[in-house]
């Protein structure tokens, strides 16, 4: 069925991410005819719900910011970080890579990136940057630009907004956090930009003042758009056309009918990992294997890796996550990430028995990673609690509990899973643990925390940790003792913000099959394609950055780019 197409197109991208839509954009400025296909309804794909942040090492930005990295540092530490079975010439293709990428999209979109001063996960670690400026995140992006295509954009992650619909930079979040000088008044300046946003609040529940991964993935969209590049909605790939050895073209489904689409140049498969099937999950990756406590949007499910190995593509790591404590509001469609609220003081983290067993302010991947182990070997961790006072709950937000608003006014789905007792005891017979275990926990940490200090794990030691501490909160921004009754605890899991095994890929992005060689015509990039962090998160942004370096990578070697 050689060249019987319905369409023909030089470049088809499988999935509407950052790295897909980069990579479109690329070849589409490199002077191919291309078209994205999008199996949702909603484009944006998890980047979208994200923060947005990218690390990348030896930018422009960070220069600008006065920190000269060193290249070499750079990918020694992710060496030192990632899985032996991926190889030294993929991570130095991201680490190589990574800062023209992020000058090319600074040159020919709207995203504009600022390097921030955020330590990197394992900064203690040799290569590690302790002052940050390798994770760059997107300043704020006015959505006027997309017109209509505003309403199709998927919404941010509940973890990301507030109340779930408005939109927040991370200095309005820290500013909110510690209810900074000007708090309130930035947020009903906020609040009330959304609400008078007239016509579209009639509309869509789309905030039009675009932060984070909607400032990102909009961004991109609105450059696509500039370049005539088609996004198709509703439009799941079926499977890949490989004609003599080299993919061809994709079958996809469109308006209910099977479409077959040419691709002269190549395909690339950007459409996320495996996040929401259950049983690629059972049978891959069984250490992260419910589908429900997944950060990952619904329309995650597998089918690009499924449709590579259909073709012959080699697969790895794929029982590998990356990992996150996640918080399970009934009635909602994926876990919600925790990061800043476990760092807080006045909170710790409790098994089944009542007993802590980690340091609560690790990156969230090590948290997630220790959470889901400690669950295989001794089935206590799943769920774990979230434990704190009476302070922590009306200074901080915990999850989707939110200060300053009292209990009874909390939403219904969130006052099923919040527990309160007056003392430590009464708390503990809700949460279903030994009381007197649980007392004599938080004794303990009660007696060190009181002098800043943690034998036990650590909590404060690291510069990540620090982090997310209140400063204000001496000597420990991340310790002070739960004392302050009524006490309050909130279940926690193991859980993820998606799948990073996938399909094996050179360091041109090419797909390769079991044996190394290329699959000619086919090429992967983000979640669906292994990724070069093995099973590590070495810092804030190795989801995206690789996801868009590689994209990048894909798009100039398929048309032959070399400028």
């Amino acid at each position: 069925m050689t060249g019987n197409w319905d369409r023909q197109v030089d470049v088809v991208v499988v999935g509407s991410g950052a790295g897909g839509m980069l990579a479109a954009l690329v070849a589409a400025r490199n002077r191919a005819e291309v078209l994205i296909v999008e199996k949702d309804a909603l484009w944006g794909g998890t980047s979208a719900t994200s923060g947005g942040g990218i690390w990348i090492p030896g930018s422009d930005q960070a220069r600008a910011a006065g920190f000269e990295d060193n290249l070499d540092d750079a990918f020694s530490y992710i060496r030192a970080l990632s899985a032996e079975n991926v190889p030294d010439e993929n991570i130095r293709a991201y680490v190589d890579n990574a800062a023209a990428m992020l000058r090319w999209v600074t040159a020919n979109t709207p995203v504009v990136y600022t390097a921030q001063p955020y330590p990197d996960y394992h900064a203690e670690n040799p290569g590690g940057s302790i002052t940050g400026y390798r994770t760059h995140l997107p300043e704020m992006l006015d959505g006027t630009i997309l017109g209509d295509d505003l309403k199709t954009q998927r919404m941010p992650s509940p973890a990301a907004s507030l109340f779930g619909y408005l939109n927040w930079t991370f200095a309005e979040t820290y500013q909110l956090l510690y209810r900074g000088p000007g708090w309130l008044a930035g947020l009903m300046r906020n609040m009330a930009k959304y609400w008078l946003d007239w016509p579209l609040r009639f509309t869509s529940r789309k905030d039009r003042r675009l932060t984070l991964g909607n400032a990102l993935t909009g961004g991109l969209r609105a450059a696509l758009n500039a370049a005539g590049v088609p996004l198709w909605l509703k439009t799941p790939m079926r499977e890949l056309v490989r004609e003599n050895g080299r993919v061809t073209g994709i079958v996809v489904e469109k308006d209910g009918k099977p479409l077959r689409i040419g691709a002269r140049k190549g395909v690339v498969l950007a459409a996320g990992g495996f996040d929401k099937n259950q049983q690629m999950r059972e049978e891959n990756a069984p250490l992260y294997n419910k589908a429900w406590a997944s950060g990952g949007v619904t329309s995650n499910t597998g089918d690009a890796i499924r449709a590579g190995q259909a073709v012959g593509a080699g697969t790895m790591n794929l029982h590998s996550a990356w990992a996150a404590p996640v918080f399970h509001v009934p009635g909602e469609d994926r876990g919600r990430l925790c990061t800043i609220e476990r760092a807080l003081p006045g909170c710790i983290m409790v098994n089944q028995k009542g007993e802590r067993y980690l340091n609560e302010a690790a990156s969230y991947h090590i948290v997630g990673q220790q959470m889901a182990r400690r669950e295989r070997e001794h089935r206590d961790a799943s769920p774990s609690w979230m434990v704190f006072d009476y302070r922590y709950r009306h200074q901080f937000p915990m999850g989707p509990l939110l200060p300053l608003v009292p209990d009874w006014l909390q939403a219904g789905p969130v006052k099923t899973i919040l527990k309160k007792g007056r003392t430590i005891a009464e708390l503990a017979g809700q949460m279903g643990v030994d009381p007197a275990r649980l007392e004599e926990q938080i004794a303990r940490f009660n007696e060190h925390a009181a002098r800043g200090e943690d034998p036990q794990f650590g909590r404060g030691q690291a510069a990540y940790d620090r982090m997310y501490g209140d400063p204000r909160n001496q000597p420990n921004p991340c310790l002070r003792p739960l004392t302050e009754a009524p006490f309050y605890a909130l279940p926690i899991y193991p859980g993820d913000i998606g799948t990073n095994g996938g399909l094996r890929t050179n360091a041109k992005a090419q797909v390769v099959d079991d044996a190394g060689q290329p699959i000619a015509g086919l090429y992967a990039v983000g979640n669906n394609a292994a990724s070069a962090m093995g099973e590590s998160y070495p810092g804030a942004g190795v989801t995206i950055g690789p996801a868009m370096t590689f994209g990048y990578i894909a798009a100039r070697d398929l048309t032959g780019a070399n400028d």
